[in-house]
């Protein structure tokens, strides 16, 4: 019985440092799990940045080339502008297929730049908003609420959701006040 007893001390204690050792493994395969779980979650939201990134890079990638390229644009309206003021009683037909071909000029332009992302916006009688116009002057003009965009001067351009030029606009004042009561007023904290 000797050897049983010795036997049984030497099972009860194997048996412990294997449940400690267990139980070791069990903590260990839980932080690697962990880790595992962590790094997976890391990953995915890398793979998530990466692709906003990639289309915010697709999509205001162009924005510096857009800005030169509505420099051209506005001088092409202009010279539009003046010559047809000049030109208005003209019967040439050279001059009207002169005009009629930078107008066409004109309107590719305006498209190209609307495939890539580029839209023009034109805020007559709309409510001055300081995040999209800028403030040339004042009109005053009392039968207009005040703050209503009297007068366009040079549109303004959006890229995505974002200004690439904003609109230079005249303001009216001395009307009454506009509805929405400066919801869209500059905020004196910036």
């Amino acid at each position: 019985m000797t050897d049983e007893t010795a036997q049984s001390a030497y099972d009860e204690s194997t048996e412990q440092p294997q449940d400690e050792q267990l139980a070791a493994a069990l903590r260990e395969s839980a932080e690697l799990k962990d880790k595992v779980l962590r790094t997976l979650a890391e990953m995915e939201n890398l793979r998530r940045r990466t692709e906003r990134e990639v289309g915010d890079a697709r999509t205001y990638g162009i924005a510096s080339f857009a800005r030169d390229v509505l420099g051209i644009a506005d001088n092409m309206q202009r010279a539009l502008d003046a010559a047809r003021q000049e030109l208005s009683g003209s019967t040439d037909p050279g001059v009207n297929t002169l005009l009629e071909g930078v107008e066409l000029t004109e309107r590719e332009l305006l498209k190209a730049l609307e495939r890539n992302g580029v839209k023009r916006f034109d805020p007559q009688g709309e409510k001055f908003d300081p995040n999209l116009h800028q403030a040339m002057y004042e009109v005053p003009d009392p039968s207009v609420p005040s703050g209503m965009v009297m007068q366009v001067i040079q549109p303004g351009y959006m890229i995505g959701e974002r200004i690439l030029r904003p609109a230079l606009v005249a303001v009216s004042k001395g009307g009454a006040k506009s509805s929405s009561g400066g919801e869209n007023q500059p905020n004196s904290a910036d």
